[in-house]
C-alpha cells in the first residue's frame, strides 16, 4: 500500500481544534509553541479559546493552519505512522506538505505564511472583492458564465475542488452577476462564501508577487517525499524554482481535481488528511470513489488511519 497525505487550508478552522490529541501528544502544544515564538502572541491560547471570527481572519487562519498540519502530522509520526509516498496540500495547506517532505523548515514555513497573508488580506480593500461556492455545474458552464459577467469586473473559476463543486473569485459585482447566470444555468447552489478576500484570483497577483522577496529569503531543499502542487496538480521536480511556484499560486487557481487525480495515478492507494476536519477527505472521495480515506482529527481518527 502507497499512502498519500493531504493538509487541509483556510476553512478547516475551529476553535478548539487539536485539543483532544494535544492531551495524549505533547508534541501538539510543542508545535504550537514554536508557531508563538515566531508570531509573538500565544497561538494554541487563541486557537482553543477563539472567538470565531478572529480565528477566521486570514493573518491568523494561515498560519493557524500551517501549524495544525504539521502537528497532526507530527502526531502521526509519534503515533508510529509509515511516512507517505506523497503529500500535497491545498492553498496554504501546501506550506504543511512542504514542511512534512522536508522541503521547508517549519520556522521558515511560517515567516512565509505571515508575510503571504498580510499580503493577501490588504491586496483588495474591503467590500470590493469576495468568493462564491458554485455545486452541481460543469467546468465549462462556469467558465463562460464567469466570462459573461467580466463586462463589469473580474469573475474567475479559483478552486477546482471536486467534480460539480467549484469556488469562483472576484469583484463583488461581477460574482453577484455570476451567480445569478450560474442559478439559471441549472447550478444546484450558488452562494457567497464569508470570505472577503478573493483568493487565487487575479486580483492577488501584486501579493503573489510581492511574495516573492520573502520566498527567496528562505532556504529550500529538495523534497525527501514526492509533493504535488496544487497549482497546476504536478509534481514538484529536482530543478524546481520552488518561491516562484509559490508565488505564481496565490494568483492562480486550486486545481485540487488534478492534484488527487496525480497522486492516485502516481501510486496512491490511500489517502490521509491531516489536519483539523475532515473536508479534504471527502473531496477526495468524490473526486475517486475507488480509493480509501480518512483523517487525523482526533484519536479515533488517527487510529482508524493507522489501522487502514
Amino acid at each position: 500500500m502507497t499512502r498519500a497525505m493531504v493538509f487541509p487550508g483556510q476553512g478547516s478552522q475551529a476553535v478548539g481544534m487539536q485539543a483532544e490529541l494535544a492531551a495524549e501528544f505533547p508534541v501538539v502544544q510543542e508545535t504550537y509553541a514554536e508557531a508563538t515564538e515566531v508570531l509573538g502572541y500565544d497561538l494554541w491560547s487563541r486557537v482553543q479559546s477563539g472567538p470565531a471570527e478572529n480565528l477566521a481572519e486570514t493573518t491568523v487562519t494561515q498560519p493557524a493552519m500551517l501549524t495544525a498540519g504539521t502537528a497532526a502530522y507530527r502526531v502521526w509520526k509519534a503515533a508510529g505512522g509509515a511516512e507517505p509516498g506523497q503529500v500535497a496540500g491545498h492553498s496554504v495547506g501546501e506550506y504543511s506538505a512542504l514542511v512534512a517532505a522536508g522541503a521547508l523548515s517549519f520556522a521558515d514555513a511560517l515567516k512565509v505564511v505571515i508575510q503571504r497573508s498580510e499580503l493577501m488580506s490588504t491586496a483588495v480593500p474591503p467590500g470590493v472583492g469576495g468568493m462564491a461556492a458554485i455545486i452541481g455545474l460543469d467546468d465549462e458552464s462556469i467558465f463562460r458564465v464567469c466570462m459573461e459577467s467580466s463586462s463589469i469586473g473580474i469573475a474567475e473559476p479559483v478552486n477546482f475542488n471536486s467534480p460539480g463543486q467549484t469556488v469562483i473569485a472576484g469583484h463583488i459585482n461581477a460574482l453577484e452577476r455570476a451567480i445569478e447566470l450560474l442559478k439559471e444555468a441549472g447550478a444546484r447552489r450558488a452562494v457567497f462564501l464569508p470570505v472577503s478576500v478573493p483568493n487565487h484570483s487575479s486580483l492577488m497577483t501584486n501579493a503573489g508577487k510581492s511574495l516573492l522577496t520573502t520566498l527567496e529569503s528562505v532556504k529550500f531543499q529538495l523534497p525527501g517525499i514526492t509533493v504535488v502542487a496544487s497549482s497546476d496538480g504536478m509534481p514538484y521536480k529536482p530543478d524546481e524554482n520552488m518561491p516562484e511556484r509559490l508565488s505564481q499560486q496565490v494568483y492562480g487557481p486550486v486545481q485540487w481535481v488534478k492534484t488527487v487525480n496525480t497522486m492516485i495515478a502516481g501510486g496512491a492507494t490511500n489517502i490521509v488528511e491531516c489536519g483539523p476536519g475532515k473536508v479534504l477527505a471527502g473531496l477526495c472521495r468524490r473526486i475517486d470513489k475507488g480509493t480509501p480515506t480518512s483523517f487525523i482529527d482526533s484519536l479515533d481518527s488517527l487510529h482508524k488511519s493507522l489501522d487502514a
